[in-house]
């Protein structure tokens, strides 16, 4: 019998790399768990209203519209490998505290309210300083393979998570069960504290204080607004954010209450969705190698783009077949578009603004989400929930000419960035300063 080789060359010989993909894998599927787990017990263990229940998602959502700018800033001031440490076992600690109060009798739903806001208040910063750790950790000729690999497992932890978290749930109740998401917090954080790159601070001078938060907030700001390239990114994702998660805010109802399909079946839409995003994460590399870097980016939103309108147009007698699909097709896109254009932002974006970057990126991109949700909710209430889905499926469908009118289409390569620029020239440029040299014609097409 031949013996399991694991792979070679790349970044299956970075150590460091390794140690973050498989703490960040653990977690991730972990999460899964705390997923359905914590949802479970605020309505069958605590009896939550309706509105109490609503809250649980919003607080958990509302620190990244809150603490993503600022986050930003700390994260381009401190080492992000400590934020990493600190973030994952604040969760692990934060989370143990649900089953200690279960089992003491003395939780209470405001409880859970107010441990879900300040672990998702970790998991902002957490979440900045990951995106921002990873071009120092690697090159960025392999940010691209980087990425696909962290997005994988995140892929194949949905796939296998939801089926997990329900058995565990089953077994040792929804309480018991956020144990083990406690535990994999644990578990990234001994990889992380295994890490052994170090990056150098900015420098300052003796008895020199940081600049006020304000003005660096703003310059993160202007980096993103202010680049053609990255603002059609911003651009292109806010609004398809918007409008899916319109969409998806009621797509459970609409399939229980007027499709009549079973959990079960639902499931099984979903689990095929994961199945593309797994394949997504797995070509994103090769797609980006064979058409460049900005058709990467464009070719894969086009497609979730078109598969959202399974939604609205499965037929009643047996819509399976074209939700499925439906749902694969987005799957996919939405994972290798993610994955070519957070490898191009991290490469084009000099080291002293990766945080500021990524954190208005979320900021932007990500505070459509609760509107969007908000509207489809309103829609499904007042009209009715098949007008809600087509909606949101007509709105998403036009989102990639956003980046297919924009200067990305013609992008080839990953950006090389030269000399950084000074805050002075980043402020004199407004933030439309993209790198030295600026992607030209040996980066793009004429």
């Amino acid at each position: 019998m031949r013996r399991f080789r694991r792979p070679s060359g790349g970044l299956w010989e970075h150590r460091d790399f390794l140690r973050l993909w498989t703490g960040q894998s653990i977690s991730e599927l972990g999460s899964q768990v705390s997923g359905l787990a914590i949802p479970w017990l605020a309505a069958f263990g605590l009896h939550a209203s309706p509105i109490e229940f609503s809250l649980l998602g919003v607080l958990g959502f509302l620190p990244f519209i809150l603490f993503a700018l600022p986050a930003g800033v700390w994260v381009d001031r401190l080492r992000r490998r400590n934020i990493l440490i600190v973030g994952d076992s604040a969760r692990a600690v934060l989370l143990a505290l649900i089953p200690i109060l279960w089992a003491t009798h003395a939780l209470r739903i405001w409880h859970l309210l107010v441990l879900q806001f300040v672990i998702g208040v970790f998991t902002v910063f957490f979440d900045v300083a990951y995106q921002s750790y990873l071009p120092a950790l690697i090159s960025r000729e392999h940010l691209v393979d980087g990425n696909s690999k962290l997005q994988l497992t995140v892929s194949v932890a949905q796939v296998g998570g939801p089926s997990m978290s329900g058995a565990l749930i089953g077994a040792v109740t929804a309480p018991y069960a956020i144990v083990g998401d406690a535990l994999s917090f644990v578990i990234s954080t001994v990889f992380m504290v295994r890490m052994k790159h170090r990056e150098e601070l900015p420098e300052r001078g003796v008895g020199e204080k940081h600049p006020p938060m304000w003005p660096q907030v703003k310059e993160g700001l202007r980096w993103v607004v202010g680049s053609p390239t990255l603002r059609a990114i911003a651009a292109c994702t806010g609004v398809s954010n918007f409008f899916s998660s319109l969409l998806f805010a009621i797509f459970i109802l609409y399939a229980g209450r007027v499709l009549h399909l079973s959990a079960f079946e639902v499931g099984a839409v979903f689990a095929v969705g994961s199945a593309g995003s797994i394949l997504g994460a797995l070509v994103a590399s090769r797609l980006q190698q064979r058409v460049g870097i900005g058709r990467a980016i464009v070719l894969p939103i086009m497609l979730s783009s078109v598969g959202v309108l399974a939604y609205p147009l499965a037929p009643h007698a047996f819509p399976l077949p074209v939700l499925m699909a439906g749902q694969f097709l987005f799957g996919f896109g939405a994972v290798a578009y993610n994955i070519s254009q957070v490898s191009y932002r991290q490469a084009l974006t000099p080291e002293r603004l990766q945080g500021r970057m990524n954190a208005a990126m979320r900021w932007i991109v990500w505070g459509t989400i609760p509107l969007g949700t908000l509207l489809g909710g309103a829609i499904g209430q007042w009209i009715d929930l098949k007008t809600a889905l087509w909606v949101g499926a007509i709105g998403e469908v036009p989102t990639f000419l956003i980046v297919l009118l924009s200067p990305v289409w013609r992008i080839r390569e990953l950006p090389t960035i030269g000399a950084e620029p000074t805050p002075a020239e980043a402020e004199l440029a407004g933030g439309v300063l993209e790198g030295t040299p600026l992607p030209g014609p040996a980066s793009a097409d004429a």
